[in-house]
C-alpha cells in the first residue's frame, strides 16, 4: 500500500505528501479512458478508499487535498472521515486531458499510431505537476498532506519530484499511497 521515496536534501522545511490515486471507478473497470470526466467510484473503489481510510486513521494528517474531479473528491472524503477535516479541491491535480480519446476503450487505443492534437501535451502536464508541488510546499510547510489525484497526473508529480522521465515511474494502482518528502 505505502511506498516511500527518499527525502530531498537542502530543504529548510519538510512537507510530507501522501500521494494517493483514487479508488476504482466504473470506467476503470470497463477500461474506458476517463481523462477529465467526473467519474464515480464503484463498490470496489469505495472499499479501496475505506481501506486507505482505515490504514491512515491513526496517522497525523494536517490537510486533505483532492483533484476537483468527483472520483478523487469521493475517495478523499472517505479517507478524511476519521480526521474530521475538510477536503481542499484543486484543478492542479486533475487527470491529463485526453481530448478525443476520452471515453474510448483503452485496449483499442494501443494500435493508434498518431495521437490527436487535442490531448494535453506532456510538457503542460509536467508544468502543472510542478505547480502542484510548489503550491503544496508553500501552502503546507512542515505539514503532512494527503492528496488524491489520478494515475497519469500522479506519475507526472513523481517524475518532477524524482527528476526521472515519466516512463520510469511505476504505475500507481487504484487507492495506492506513496509518501514523498518535499
Amino acid at each position: 500500500f505505502l511506498c516511500n521515496f527518499a527525502p530531498k536534501k537542502n530543504s529548510k522545511t519538510m512537507t510530507t505528501l501522501l500521494l494517493v490515486r483514487h479508488g476504482e471507478t466504473f470506467d476503470n473497470a470497463a477500461h474506458l479512458m476517463q481523462g477529465q470526466v467526473q467519474g464515480q467510484l464503484n463498490e470496489t473503489g469505495i472499499a479501496q478508499a475505506e481501506g486507505v481510510r482505515d490504514q491512515m486513521a491513526r496517522e497525523h494528517i494536517d490537510a486533505f487535498v483532492s483533484s476537483d474531479l468527483y472520483r478523487s473528491v469521493q475517495t478523499c472524503e472517505i479517507i478524511a472521515e476519521p480526521h474530521h477535516k475538510p477536503v481542499v479541491q484543486t484543478p492542479l491535480l486533475r487527470e491529463r486531458d485526453w481530448g478525443s480519446f476520452t471515453g474510448k476503450y483503452i485496449p483499442d487505443l494501443q494500435a493508434v499510431k498518431e495521437w490527436p492534437d487535442d490531448i494535453e501535451p506532456l510538457p503542460d502536464l509536467t508544468a502543472r505537476a510542478k505547480k502542484f508541488l510548489d503550491w503544496i510546499r508553500t501552502q503546507y510547510p512542515d505539514q503532512t498532506v494527503l492528496a488524491v489525484g489520478h494515475g497519469i497526473v500522479n506519475k507526472a508529480i513523481q517524475s518532477v519530484y524524482t527528476g526521472k522521465p515519466m516512463n520510469q515511474i511505476q504505475r500507481m494502482e487504484n487507492a495506492e499511497v506513496r509518501r514523498l518528502e518535499l
